[in-house]
């Protein structure tokens, strides 16, 4: 029987769109209901998805720039509140958790880890999505782009989330998909995993997390891994042979 011991008090952060939600058909489909509108070439969904880990504005700007066309320089500011009222009334028509997921984060949360979302995402549409979708009661804090002095791949995000939740930061992992999160987790010192089936425009293999995910069935045995490990390095700092 597998020992969960070590998950308790441990902070599990959680990038939101690519890694806990597969998310892109409707954040592209709200970018298209904007671009359509003035007549913009739409983004097919394939080639829009590696870039979502940027953004949808930056994603809005792209549109806009490869359409070689003048424009004023309030225009995809005007198009980027129209997006988000569009997404916001629309945010969970088809967006879905990965499979597996909610499994591995009732057993995370039984155990006694301390689960919470960091995302560039603004705080209010994350919790609107993981509302609609059921899972918004399953984490203790969620941090969004609006809720932190530096936004990933900046450490600050993550060390002010483990604050938030009153973690230990040598008891954190943080769980991605793409390079922001792995710059993050980086920056901050502690470990990473990152899914392969996210929204990142290299293979996430690439980014050296310290364990790739190819399912969240394996999230909970790859946590246990390197809790384990950040124990043993910390029971032997300075002993020398």
């Amino acid at each position: 029987m597998t020992d969960f011991t070590a998950l308790k008090g441990a902070s599990i952060l959680f990038d939101l769109d690519g890694t806990l939600v597969e998310s892109a058909p409707d954040l592209i489909a709200a970018l298209n209901s904007v671009l359509i509108a003035e007549e913009l070439k739409p983004l097919l969904l394939e080639e829009a998805r590696p870039f979502i880990s940027r953004g949808a504005w930056w994603l809005l700007e792209w549109s806009i720039a490869r359409a070689a066309m003048p424009v004023p320089a309030t225009f995809a500011a005007t198009l980027f509140e129209r997006f988000i009222v569009y997404y916001s009334a629309h945010i969970a028509d088809n967006s879905h958790p990965f499979a597996g997921v909610i499994a591995a984060l009732a057993v995370l949360k039984a155990a006694g880890a301390k689960l919470v979302v960091c995302t560039n995402k603004p705080t209010a549409l994350s919790r609107s999505l993981l509302t609609k979708l059921g899972m918004v009661d399953m984490f203790d804090d969620i941090l969004g782009i609006d809720a932190v002095t530096a936004a990933k791949p900046d450490a600050a995000h993550l060390i002010e989330a483990v604050r938030a939740v009153g973690g230990n930061l040598n008891r954190a992992i943080m769980v991605g998909d793409a390079g922001p999160d792995a710059g993050a987790a980086r920056a901050a010192g502690i470990p990473l995993i990152l899914v392969d089936f996210g929204y990142s425009e290299i293979p996430a293999i690439q980014l050296a997390p310290d364990i790739l995910l190819r399912h969240f069935g394996d999230l909970v045995d790859a946590c246990l891994t390197l809790l384990d490990s950040a124990r043993v390095d910390s029971s032997t700092a300075g002993i020398s042979a």
